[in-house]
């Protein structure tokens, strides 16, 4: 297929509520939340774990959580603010990088047992929940285990990620035999069961979130990890805690875009957008070669800074303020060539193929939450202990080994990480509650997204079908949708083309449209998007 051609979708509308999932039983469990008298707390956990059961390769229970939550009537101008929650998990208390240096290992592989970070979401959901939500969590919960118990039929994307990932599955013999369907990954249009999932579920369920960071299904995932090498131990998970934080922001066309604060990477697309308020985007093709080129030169500068200075800021300095000056923006604009790209510098890394989910929900008195659940890489690391189903993330792969950096793994520290929920505020209000999944693509899809709407006019719908392109690995990483006349012209400027397999990352977003007092919703055809209002 040379030519990806989106499918044209009008965007959802809606007065009193509206919710926004990569997947369509996702999407009708929150829109079911919500007339049962939830509100958006409520219906994101929901869809989150029902899509932890319908999609395992992009997120579960073993994975992190990051949530931007506006409570109704939030007007930042009047003294009102936007809560955020980071719950990424820490490395385990014994694991250090001299261990890993005298092991000859110079960097944590994505399999490796030591890429496992101690699951942050579950804690996240419960505080979550607890501080904003308004149904119990048990009720939150019951979707997920319906579908895990009964059964659900696998869609095609699912199928397809599912099937790309056989290899990984069929390492672990706890994985291959939960999460395979006869030896093999499900086709689309299988029903797929896991019991084991459901169990853990009701666990948490009936006991919170001891239901998972003690009992048995800690113990089980710590004997496990323990045998395969690992040095996790039952006071990493009892201590485990999500904890709330202060947004950063920036203001770009009139909006200001506020994202969690480091260890997350939203500070790569607040310096992104600070870089581009400089240029006059609108004047240019939307997919055209001005515009590609100067978001792939952002991109290299601000992904150069991210890899130097993001880190966990209770063990090193990130500087902040100076990362988010105007001088600083003006300085690595002033690099920027419009007629000629950048010369290659650094050796080539990248992120590759990775998997998320991002849930967008707006209810009908307003409170708007902004959510995101991950197990960084398809199926994490692919390990799944015996007894829960629980597959556990790779997150501790973020993190370096090297003593003199300041992502360099350590006790009880959280790694570079790169899930980011995203909240626009127009005139101090909630005006776009949005997000683009896909690992390191995703300060890059938020800039993309936004500046479709804010330059180019676009709806939220065609904001997030419009093509993609991703510098990364010294080279523009292209959509197919992205024209041959546009790909030859950036090949002109100096950049290396590479067409990709797979499109970039997948969004959904809502904006509440106060003048007119309509939501509107748009999700991502890149996967089985779903956006639903009514």
């Amino acid at each position: 297929m040379r030519d990806l051609q989106l499918p044209g979708r009008s965007v959802a509308m809606g007065r009193n509520g509206a919710a926004a999932t990569s997947h369509s039983l996702a999407t009708l469990a929150a829109i079911e939340i919500l007339r049962r008298g939830g509100n958006a707390a409520d219906a994101a956990i929901a869809a989150c774990a029902v899509q932890c059961v319908v999609e395992p390769g992009s997120t579960g229970i073993g994975g992190d959580n990051f949530v931007l939550y506006a409570p109704a009537g939030t007007d930042t101008g009047a003294g009102g603010k936007v809560f955020g929650l980071n719950g990424s998990g820490r490395a385990p208390r014994g694991l250090t990088a001299d261990h890993l240096l005298k092991q000859g290992l110079r960097e944590i592989g994505l399999t490796s047992v030591h890429a496992v970070t101690i699951p942050g979401a579950v804690d996240a959901w419960c505080k979550l929940n607890q501080r904003f939500g308004r149904l119990p969590l048990s009720e939150l919960l019951q979707p997920a285990i319906r579908h895990a118990e009964d059964g659900f039929p696998v869609t095609e994307r699912v199928a397809t990620d599912w099937g790309r990932n056989e290899a990984k599955l069929k390492a672990d013999a706890n994985t291959a035999r939960m999460w395979l369907k006869d030896g093999r990954p499900p086709r689309a249009g299988d029903v797929f069961r896991q019991p084991e999932h459901a169990q853990v579920f009701r666990e948490i369920a009936g006991k919170g979130r001891d239901g998972f960071y003690a009992g048995w299904v800690a113990e089980d995932m710590v004997a496990y990890l323990r045998g395969l090498g690992g040095m996790h131990d039952l006071d990493d998970f009892a201590t485990q805690e999500a904890f709330w934080v202060e947004p950063i922001s920036t203001s770009y066309r009139g909006v200001d875009l506020l994202e969690i604060p480091p260890n997350g990477v939203g500070i790569t697309t607040l310096l992104m957008l600070n870089i581009l308020s400089g240029f006059d985007l609108g004047r240019y093709d939307p997919v055209g070669i001005e515009r590609f080129h100067i978001e792939a030169e952002a991109t290299r500068l601000a992904f150069q800074v991210r890899d130097a200075y993001v880190a966990d800021p209770a063990f090193a300095e990130v500087p902040v303020e100076k990362i988010l000056s105007a001088a600083f923006a003006d300085d690595l604009r002033s690099r920027i060539d419009l007629k000629k790209a950048m010369p290659v510098t650094a050796p080539a890394g990248g992120t590759t193929y990775r998997d998320t989910v991002y849930i967008s929900v707006v209810d009908e008195e307003g409170n708007a939450c902004s959510f995101i659940n991950s197990l960084f890489w398809p199926y994490g690391t692919g390990l799944s202990s015996p007894k829960t189903g629980v597959l556990l993330q790779n997150r501790g792969a973020g993190f370096r080994v090297d003593p003199a950096h300041p992502n360099c793994v350590a006790p009880h520290k959280r790694p570079l990480h790169t899930i980011i929920p995203a909240m626009a505020m127009k005139d101090g209000k909630p005006w776009l509650c949005f997000g683009v999944m896909g690992g390191g693509f995703q300060p890059v899809g938020q800039s993309h997204v936004l500046t479709n709407i804010l330059d180019f006019g676009m709806d939220v719908q065609e904001a997030i079908d419009c093509a993609r392109g991703f510098y990364q690995m010294n080279r523009f990483e292209a959509e197919r949708g992205i024209r041959d006349d546009v790909l030859q012209g950036l090949a002109a400027l100096g950049h290396e083309i590479k067409m990709v397999e797979m499109p970039h990352g997948g969004g959904q977003a809502i904006l509440s449209d106060r003048a007119r007092g309509v939501l509107q919703a748009g999700a991502e055809p890149r996967k089985e998007g779903c956006a639903r209002a009514y």
